[in-house]
């Protein structure tokens, strides 16, 4: 059965005689009505709040102020889709309806995330970012074979070269190059011994119990992850109320800081390169910083997107739920008259 769905706020002008009216025109024209009060559910004020009354039959939706000419229209539209839709065979169609009369583990699921999703990711970066400093902890304690699982997995999202991560448990927290310029630090050429900068060697070396031990990601990486995870809950705690940084801005301020860092010392990985071609090396301050920006930015870009997608999810699935709780309504009432 084609159902109407009628939403509205308490405070509506007349919405006892609406809600009475459209009662009536359903039973005439063979709807279900189903009517949800938003005034206690968030994503439907946003929604619906300036809009109320608001009736949807089918795919047509009405705002107030609704004519019953417009009502009389949308319902014979919706009904005569129907019709179409049931004489097609379209087993698309025929699964839309049979799903939309119960509430299986996908729906469930889908509320579920749609509600905690910003938790759920922020907590999987948080581990995501815990495993590489739990690295150098199992080393120092003697574990390396699962020590060295963990360098291993992160390998393959971070280039983890020594000069250019954290240590901990050693004479310093970082080991920058000569070429970063940075005083009062042991370089990693002075504990290398070796003025030629071998990659794969910067790789491999996890540090030792004088010097410390590598974090398995670099301190770029750490910076991003880090501050996508902080924005997350920061905008769970916001109510996820922040406005999403326009493109623009996250171009200028997230984007082209990293990029211009970290394209600016390839050049001194290798050599061979024409002498007028700048050599430079990032200081720790400025892969932090813009790291930092680019993860904070990226969040704040991403998450109110994801938010307006995940809004129109959860009111799509609490206008199901009501209309399957008006059907088993519906039918215990059958079931009970025809009992007595």
């Amino acid at each position: 059965m084609l159902s109407l769905t009628y939403f509205f706020s308490k405070i509506d002008y007349d919405q006892s005689e609406t809600a009475i009216n459209l009662q009536r025109h359903c039973d005439h024209n063979g709807l279900m009505f189903v009517d949800i009060c938003i005034d206690n559910n968030k994503e439907l004020l946003d929604k619906y709040g300036t809009k109320t009354p608001t009736v949807c039959i089918g795919p047509y939706v009405l705002h107030n102020p609704i004519s019953e000419t417009d009502l009389n229209v949308a319902t014979q539209s919706a009904l005569s889709r129907q019709e179409r839709l049931e004489a097609s065979g379209d087993e698309a169609y025929k699964k839309r309806v049979k799903n939309g009369v119960s509430i299986n583990n996908l729906d469930r699921f889908s509320y579920f995330f749609s509600r905690f999703y910003v938790i759920i990711l922020s907590l999987i970066l948080s581990v995501f970012i815990a495993l590489p400093f739990l690295a150098p902890v199992l080393e120092k304690n003697g574990h390396i074979t699962s020590a060295n699982i963990i360098y291993q997995v992160y390998r393959v999202v971070c280039h983890q070269l020594a000069f250019r991560s954290f240590f901990l448990f050693g004479e310093q927290a970082i080991y920058p190059r000569e070429l970063a310029n940075i005083d009062n630090l042991i370089t990693y050429e002075e504990i290398t011994n070796s003025t030629v900068i071998d990659l794969e060697f910067a790789r491999d070396w996890v540090g030792d119990s004088i010097l410390g031990f590598k974090v398995a990601i670099c301190e770029r990486d750490v910076a991003i992850y880090g501050s996508l995870a902080l924005f997350g809950f920061i905008f769970q705690l916001s109510g996820k109320r922040i406005k999403q940084l326009p493109w623009y801005l996250w171009f200028i301020v997230a984007l082209i800081p990293i990029a211009l860092d970290g394209v600016s010392q390839i050049p001194s990985l290798s050599e061979g390169w024409p002498a007028w071609v700048p050599m430079r090396e990032s200081t720790p301050f400025l892969r932090v910083l813009t790291g930092a920006l680019f993860g904070a930015g990226t969040g704040w870009f991403m998450y109110p997107l994801m938010e307006e997608s995940m809004k129109e999810t959860r009111i799509t699935l609490h206008r199901k739920f009501a209309i399957i709780k008006k059907i088993n309504q519906t039918s215990k009432s059958v079931t009970d008259e025809a009992t007595h």
